[in-house]
């Protein structure tokens, strides 16, 4: 491994860690007339995010009002919720976020690729786009124990794809970017943020979108073959 080899392991929060709970979704959506079982979700979820990923101009954040508004109005149009009641549904699914944060769900096996990643010497940190909220989501998620800090862009004042809240995150690393890989799953905000600051990149893409314009991984249980495959088997440089 080269001596400047990747060193620290950051992630996106919201699709990557932590994502849209499936079972609280499909209860919010019944209660306004959704024919949906959570076989169907997953497969709705993704056609929106699909859009969502096709619709993120250069230099977005991914936090744009219009954006989520979008995704959930092709959500709960497409669970079966009747016309009429739209409109309730969708300020439905704002109170209730607001509240109480919807992105409660951790993919099997999460818990599992962070601790191998430790066990094989690589420190571990989030760097969010959010709404200061996303620590005491990932402690609530049961993800905290495996992190040094969760950089919040609300709590520290930039957002991605700015250099400035990578930076922020090697900064608390105390290591150079060169020596950090950045793990996200929005191409323009994670990917090509974290690149023009100078850390390596990997794009988490399930839906297979991104593989012919960036190095790519289907889910996080990939990681740590990954990073092995590209010379960076322990987190020693």
């Amino acid at each position: 491994m080269e001596p400047n080899g990747v060193r620290a392991v950051l992630f996106d929060a919201g699709n990557t860690l932590v994502y849209l709970d499936p079972v609280r979704m499909v209860e919010l959506l019944r209660g306004y007339g959704a024919d949906l079982e959570l076989s169907g979700f997953r497969t709705l979820e993704f056609q929106a995010r699909r859009r969502l990923h096709a619709g993120l101009p250069p230099g977005a954040q991914g936090t744009e009002p219009e954006v989520w508004r979008e995704y959930f109005t092709d959500i709960i149009a497409g669970s079966g919720v009747p016309e009429d009641s739209r409109v309730d549904a969708g300020m439905a699914v704002v109170e209730v976020h607001r509240r109480d944060h919807l992105w409660t769900h951790v993919e099997t096996g999460t818990p599992e690729v962070l601790q191998a990643l430790r066990n094989n010497g690589f420190r571990l940190g989030v760097i969010s786009n959010a709404d200061g909220r996303m620590e005491a989501l990932i402690e609530r998620c049961g993800l905290r124990e495996y992190f040094e800090f969760v950089v919040d862009s609300d709590r520290v004042g930039v957002a991605k794809p700015a250099a400035g809240i990578f930076h922020e995150g090697c900064r608390r690393m105390g290591l150079p970017p060169a020596t950090c890989l950045y793990v996200g799953d929005l191409y323009p905000v994670d990917y090509l943020g974290a690149r023009e600051a100078g850390l390596e990149a990997v794009v988490l893409d399930p839906l297979e979108i991104h593989g012919n314009r960036a190095p790519s991984i289907s889910s996080l249980s990939e990681l740590p073959a990954y990073l092995s495959a590209r010379g960076h088997p322990a987190g020693v440089g």
